[in-house]
């Protein structure tokens, strides 16, 4: 049966013009709606943007993948000389490099560079692309400059004389790309590794290192494109002082002054026009220059009266001064710089040259310099003067050797170079402009006048007034380093060994030695100098202590112990330092078995 519809228990039918207005929905429902709108899109958005990042990442992570590899091979062709793969790998690494940087600048990934977690990460990301192609955009290209600027075909000739031209050419480039590579390596410098993700940072450690090591090569390059063309009389001749060191009577800067020669240079050739003996310059009443108290202090008034204790002192800057200023005084003639050398610096060079012919004829391969210069010549000629004729012979030979061209010029300019990060070779100019810049380099060895005070000293000099050096060993090395703690801290080892020939009888006083003791016994005066406002530490020999003469020069503590060891005895000495920065530098005496630096970093 079928209800009317009249009648009451019938459902009521509504139509559409019965529905209620918006206004009069509920409220609660239409706010529901809105949000599950609005976190449906803000979801879809997360999701485009994150697939969108992902994206961007891959691009990123596979280029730079493959930017690595190929930076591994430039570094293992570099390393091995092989310079010439340079230009041939560039242009895939820039593509790669090109592809990353594209990636990381997208807007999306600067704006994720601020999430809490994967920000720092990926702004990590970013500079260290943008650092990486802005260094092999510029440093690349100028490397390759440099290489072919100190290649053998800009090498000295069969004239002694260097192309300067490539080298003006070129020097505006490799000095801007020095400055670049510098602000590219601030940049992976601040980059802070403790909020990367674990899988970043040993790559990033790795690159802030690479990048150090950059900015020095360039560094160097640089240097040699500003100074080596004035230097060498691009812009008018110049004329040096050449100071032969004699390492078989120790001087803080490797050996005693043993010999002069002077050098012209003129429009990139250099010539040599006057050769002298230690003899040719006496020592004096007066220091050639007013000394300060520390100097004084320190070193006695023999730094200004002696030109061959000119090199006690370990600020070379110093060394040259008095060094000019005697050779002004005595000879009359005023230097545009002073350049001293070491007997294994000139090794390393006749190393490059091939044998040369000395005095009196004999041919005088790398391997018996130092033997013929250190050990024959003393055992063989009785009259000093005349044995220090020998040494400049010697020296004259073999800088004649390389003014003519002889030998492999590639491996002379290696030769150099390693002569320079060793102390063995030193350079002073007399041109404030070009001093500001030798000044903070290696070669300009400006221990006390330069800016080094986290470095440590050691340095020797010989105090038997003798030519015994040749039969001591020494070593200097940093053990015991401790980075982390409230004071990190190293301990600087010097290893003395001493091994003459059982009977020293037979040879000149003037090689045994003419400060009274007993035939034989080899003095050293150790200098130890500690940082720049660090307290000097205890020094120890072998298991106890030793103390000497205490002083104070350029805000640095000083103290001043001497060795005597007989003939076939051995020393060493220890002293606790602190660990700057993470590193220890010790700048010590370039001697016939160990170089003029030592480094070690946690």
């Amino acid at each position: 049966m079928s209800a009317s519809v009249d009648d009451p228990r019938a459902p009521e039918v509504s139509s559409p013009d019965d529905d209620p207005a918006p206004a009069q929905r509920s409220p609660r429902r239409v706010t529901a709606r809105r949000v599950a709108f609005g976190l449906l899109a803000v979801l879809v958005l997360v999701l485009v943007a994150a697939g969108w990042l992902a994206f961007r990442g891959y691009q990123a992570g596979t280029a730079l993948l493959s930017a690595k590899d190929s930076v591994e091979e430039l570094q293992a062709d570099v390393a091995a000389g092989d310079t010439d793969q340079l230009e041939a790998r560039v242009p895939d690494l820039r593509a790669d490099l090109s592809t990353a940087r594209t990636a990381t600048a997208d807007p999306l990934w600067r704006v994720a560079e601020h999430l809490p977690w994967a920000g720092p990460s990926l702004e990590a990301v970013r500079v260290v692309t943008v650092s990486l192609d802005d260094v092999v955009r510029d440093a690349l290209p100028a490397l390759q400059q440099v290489d072919d600027v100190l290649a053998s075909r800009q090498a000295p000739g069969a004239d002694g004389r260097i192309d300067l031209a490539p080298l003006l050419a070129a020097a505006p480039d490799i000095v801007s790309a020095a400055e670049g590579a510098h602000r590219a390596q601030a940049a992976v410098a601040a980059i802070d590794t403790g909020a990367l993700v674990p899988q970043l940072v040993g790559p990033v450690e790795q690159l802030q290192d690479g990048m150090a090591q950059v900015a020095g090569a360039l560094d160097a390059g640089a240097q040699v494109a500003t100074l080596l063309p004035p230097m060498l009389g691009a812009d008018g001749p110049r004329t040096y002082l050449l100071v032969s060191l004699n390492s078989a009577e120790l001087r803080s800067a490797g050996g005693i002054v043993g010999a002069f020669a002077v050098l012209h240079a003129e429009d990139g050739g250099i010539s040599l026009t006057d050769q002298r003996s230690t003899i040719d310059l006496k020592g004096i009443d007066a220091p050639i220059l007013p000394l300060t108290d520390e100097e004084l202090a320190l070193d006695t008034d023999r730094l200004g009266r002696w030109v061959q204790d000119a090199v006690i002192t370990p600020d070379f800057p110093r060394s040259a001064q008095l060094l000019a200023a005697r050779w002004a005084q005595d000879m009359g003639q005023t230097v545009d710089g002073v350049i001293a050398a070491d007997p294994v610096g000139a090794r390393y060079v006749l190393d490059a040259t091939g044998p040369v012919t000395g005095p009196g004829g004999a041919t005088i391969t790398a391997d018996d310099l130092l033997q013929v210069l250190l050990r024959d010549a003393y055992r063989d000629i009785a009259d000093p003067a005349a044995a220090d004729a020998f040494y400049a012979g010697v020296a004259v030979s073999i800088f004649r050797a390389v003014g003519a061209g002889q030998g492999d010029q590639q491996d002379l300019v290696t030769a150099l170079a390693r002569a320079g990060s060793e102390g063995r070779i030193r350079l002073w100019s007399a041109h404030p402009d070009e001093q500001a810049t030798l000044v903070g380099t290696t070669i300009g060895a400006a221990f006390l006048s330069g800016d080094v005070p986290d470095a440590v000293g050691v340095f020797l000099n010989d105090g038997t007034a003798g030519k015994l050096g040749y039969y001591l060993t020494t070593s200097v090395t940093v053990e015991d380093l401790r980075c982390s703690g409230p004071d990190p801290s190293a301990t600087v080892r010097l290893d003395l060994s001493y091994d003459p020939p059982d009977d020293l009888s037979p040879l000149p006083v003037y090689v045994t030695g003419t400060a009274g003791l007993p035939v034989g016994v080899l003095s050293t005066n150790i200098t130890v100098y500690a940082p720049v406002g660090s307290p000097l530490q205890d020094l120890r020999l072998d298991d106890g202590y030793v103390g000497g003469t205490l002083a104070t020069t350029a805000g640095r503590e000083v103290e001043v112990v001497t060795s005597r060891l007989e003939p076939g005895a051995s020393e060493t000495y220890r002293v606790a330092v602190p660990v700057r920065d993470g590193a220890v530098t010790v700048w010590t005496t370039p001697t016939l078995t160990s170089p003029g630096f030592v480094t070690a970093s946690c």
